[in-house]
């Protein structure tokens, strides 16, 4: 694969994936670009010539390792698609990371990959040096990943139990306080749409409604995937039975831009007669209208120190399981307000429609 090849298939110019590639300038590219360029680096296996990367590292080729070591992405969350941008963007950080050290990324697979023989037995023949696990796994990958690397390091939302060195921020927290700020604008109805199925956001949803003495209903929630798509459906399903809702949570930023735009087909204003709040803070978030308020999770750091961990752990610099929490704060934009006693109802628009 070649830089030639990158730009065709992404539809950009050489010029454009090379300023991806070696710049951490966000503005390279638009962030829809950037995503689908990283996906098809990790995808292929592309590593930029080691001359040039030396070069860029200020380093001669003589110095340079003949045996770089590398690093197996496993998409835990992700049956068949590796392009969702939260995770995009962790692996980037994490790559632009392991350039440094003289590592690269050889895999990258999802949990559906992890599934097939063939992929057991390229890991197994020609296995990575270091595997980083991104979003929650259930007990079959920890088995598998386990069963390959001694030097393992997951990243993502959800602390978890099996004893992997893990780079997290508290998923249950990140939602109470979003919960949180939407109470202090006033807002005591609250919606939730995303996954419920051994959803933490779902069940910290519920927790954190409980601990403010919030009422929950299954009515003011849609269980759809947390995309574009799911949103868009799950926001049409809401306004067919939920009470008069002021606020929603969606449990990522995806989710909630399909949510605005199902709002504006229904013809109610964000944030006059509904607030929208989201977490992760993808690099969308900002260019939407309205400009999202959602949790920002340090996606940079995320990935930079997982490598930084499993680098550590592969040099021997330690044993035990270790668990960083990085911190996160709200993105205060323009889809969330104080509640508008005058606003829209979902009653109304009921009311309204045609029998």
């Amino acid at each position: 694969m070649t830089l030639k090849e990158i730009a065709k298939e992404a539809g950009v110019s050489v010029s454009t994936v090379s300023r991806v590639i070696n710049q951490e300038n966000t503005k390279a590219a638009s962030p829809e670009v950037q995503a689908r360029i990283w996906e098809i680096i990790r995808r292929t296996g592309y590593s930029p010539n080691k001359t040039a990367r030396n070069l860029k590292l200020g380093q001669s080729a003589e110095l340079r390792d003949p045996n770089p070591k590398s690093i197996a992405c496993i998409y835990a969350r992700t049956h068949t698609d590796m392009s969702d941008p939260f995770f995009s963007q962790i692996v980037k950080a994490l790559e632009l990371e392991a350039i440094k050290s003289r590592y690269f990324i050889r895999y990258s697979f999802t949990s559906q990959d992890l599934g097939r023989p063939e992929t057991t037995a390229q890991l197994t023949q020609f296995p990575a040096d270091g595997i980083v696990v991104l979003g929650r796994y259930d007990q079959r990958i920890a088995s598998l990943v386990s069963n390959l690397s001694k030097n393992v390091v997951y990243t993502g939302l959800i602390p978890m139990d099996f004893q992997f060195d893990q780079v997290v921020c508290d998923g249950s927290e990140i939602v109470y306080t979003a919960i949180s700020y939407l109470k202090s604008l006033g807002h005591t109805s609250i919606g939730y749409i995303g996954e419920q199925d051994k959803e933490p956001r779902f069940s910290g949803y519920k927790e954190a409604l409980s601990k403010l003495d919030l009422p929950f209903a299954q009515r003011n929630t849609a269980n759809v995937h947390q995309t574009s798509e799911g949103g868009y459906e799950g926001m049409k399903m809401l306004a067919r039975t939920c009470d008069d809702l002021s606020a929603i949570l969606c449990a990522n930023d995806r989710t909630a831009i399909g949510v605005l735009h199902a709002l504006k087909k229904l013809n109610f204003r964000v944030p006059e007669d509904i607030s929208v709040i989201s977490i992760d803070d993808i690099d969308i978030a900002q260019y939407i209208s309205p400009m999202l308020t959602t949790v920002h999770i340090p996606t940079d750091e995320l990935g930079k120190m997982a490598f930084k961990t499993l680098l550590d752990r592969v040099s021997g610099g330690h044993r035990m399981p270790l668990k960083t929490f990085l911190p996160y704060y709200i993105a205060k934009r323009d889809s969330c307000c104080p509640i508008n006693r005058d606003r829209r109802l979902f009653s109304t628009l009921r009311q309204q429609a045609p029998h």
